[in-house]
Parts: C-alpha cells; structure tokens; sequence
C-alpha cells in the first residue's frame, strides 16, 4: 500500500468514527441513537480489518470508493444501515426456468458500489 493511500484510508477511519460520535438517530430517540452508533462502530471494525490485508491497489481503490458511498449515503439520508436495492423485474421467476440464471446475472450486475462487501459479512 502506497503512503498516499495508507493515509487515504486511516483519515476515512478516523472520519467513520467521528461520524459515530456525533451521530443522532432520525428518531431522536436515545436507545436508536445508541444501536446506530453501535452499529456503525461495528461495521467500520469488521470491515476494515477484513481489508487489512489487501494489497491490489485495485482492490483497495474499490474498498475506498465503497466506504466514501456508504458514508455520504448515511449522513445524506440520516440511515447507517445499507440501502436496499432494486431488483429488476421478474426477480421472483420460478426455480426451474432459464429466467431464473438470467436474473441472478442481472442482480449482480446490478448490485451498487455500495454494497459490495455487505453481502460477504452480513
């Protein structure tokens, strides 16, 4: 990992947790404000330390626009959690039909930046 980009991702570290600090819940409530907080402590540790290791600079260039969107995503709509996406149509065709193989090509085609690594530990 390159120093520039060392640097890239500690900042980003360090912005997640200060994001965590001062977050409050849409709700306003306390015990939501806490699971919030929580939760985006918890996602930021697991995530990057599945990530420590990476050493493709293409991999990792991946990894840092995932955390840039996942982050202005969360404050834009207030929401830690990942945002759902949108299946394409007939995303419930039947098990035994070739609309079914053509479906889940077109469910990771078209799956957001965002969510890429969200699958993997959740």
């Amino acid at each position: 990992m390159t120093p520039i980009t060392r640097q890239e991702v500690l900042g980003l570290y360090r912005k997640i947790f200060r994001i965590a600090k001062k977050w409050q819940s849409a709700s306003g409530q306390m015990e939501e404000t806490t699971k919030e907080k929580q939760y985006i402590i918890n996602e930021a540790k697991t995530l990057f330390h599945k990530n420590k290791k990476l050493t493709d600079p293409d991999l990792i260039k991946q990894c840092i626009e995932e955390c840039k969107a996942r982050v202005e995503i969360g404050l834009h709509y207030r929401i830690p959690y990942p945002r759902p996406i949108h299946l394409p149509p007939m995303g419930l065709a039947h098990q035994q039909s070739r609309a079914l193989r053509h479906q889940e090509k077109l469910r990771k085609l078209s799956k957001p930046v965002y969510l890429k690594s969200h699958d993997e530990i959740s």
